[in-house]
């Protein structure tokens, strides 16, 4: 029977070496769009879908990733003392977000290895996965409709999104039948295929829902290049064994794991905030 998802695991344990020098000292995930760090937008989502329970990858030394929230007393004190009941208020609603849990991965060996980090955490529920990277405005978290989309027909689900022909080499693409809304029925996934082996345009993007059937694939499966185990091998494998499902899910969608997809992530942001109207139109960064 389907299970309400009640768990998420977010993989933030990257180096952030394409934001150099930046990320000499400063953790990637705790980059800013605007005023929030890259990791709030995760558990923000995490946390509008009803789940509160995270467990968060990290490398060593990014202690201040789950840090950012947890309470900070000489902070609030100040507020408290100057009267800012305003900012005040936003501390204590981040800090109640979720209990987040820190799993250490000490080496570098993939996505699916920090996923796997995660069993005992997860334990014998379905789960989601949510990367930081990936950053969906949406009405409905996209965690959500996933998670819909499971509770109906079973199984594990991949957030899919129609992407642009020259970049489907960079990506995990999808091999699925339409069935109707934006869900498909996956009959494969493959790993950044050339163009003239791409099943389609539709690739996975950074949310899944997944059975816990998952963390024994990830352990019986090879690693690949550089010795990285895949998490997309691992859900591919599922294939056959049980109902597996991706959904094109409503909202927008910005990949903000490069300098120039963070760059645009913030004018996104700006352009939503009313706070940020005088700037962005100072910029010309509105359309006529």
């Amino acid at each position: 029977m389907p299970q309400k998802v009640r768990k998420a695991v977010i993989p933030a344990a990257g180096l952030g070496t394409r934001f150099l020098p930046v990320t000499s000292a400063v953790p990637k995930p705790l980059l800013p769009v605007i005023d929030k760090p890259l990791i709030f937008y995760a558990v923000a989502e995490a946390a509008a879908a009803g789940i509160h329970e995270i467990a968060m990858v990290l490398s060593p030394g990014l202690e201040a990733v789950a840090g950012y929230f947890s309470p900070n007393g000489p902070m609030e004190d100040a507020l408290e003392e100057r009267g800012d009941t305003e900012r005040l208020a936003m501390l204590h609603e981040i800090h109640g977000l979720a209990e987040v849990t820190v799993l250490e991965q000490t080496e570098a060996k993939g996505l699916g290895d920090a996923v796997l980090m995660a069993r005992a955490f997860v334990g014998d529920e379905t789960f989601a996965v949510i990367l930081p990277d990936d950053l969906i405005w949406s009405n409905t978290p996209a965690i959500t409709q996933l998670a819909q989309v499971a509770e109906e027909h079973g199984g594990s689900v991949v957030a899919a999104k129609r992407v642009p022909r020259e970049t489907i080499p960079n990506l995990g693409i999808i091999d699925a039948d339409a069935l109707g809304d934006g869900v498909h029925r996956v009959q494969g996934l493959i790993e950044k295929p050339s163009l003239e082996k791409a099943p389609s345009d539709l690739a996975i993007i950074g949310r899944y829902v997944l059975t816990p059937g998952v963390f024994n694939r990830i352990e019986q499966g090879a690693a690949g290049a550089l010795g990285e185990i895949q998490l997309t091998d691992a859900i591919a494998a599922a294939i056959g064994q049980e109902s597996l499902h991706a959904k094109e899910f409503d909202g927008h969608h910005i990949d903000a794991g490069t300098p120039a997809g963070l760059f645009a992530a913030n004018i996104y942001e700006a352009r939503r905030r009313d706070d940020m109207a005088g700037v962005i139109a100072e910029l010309g960064l509105i359309p006529d």
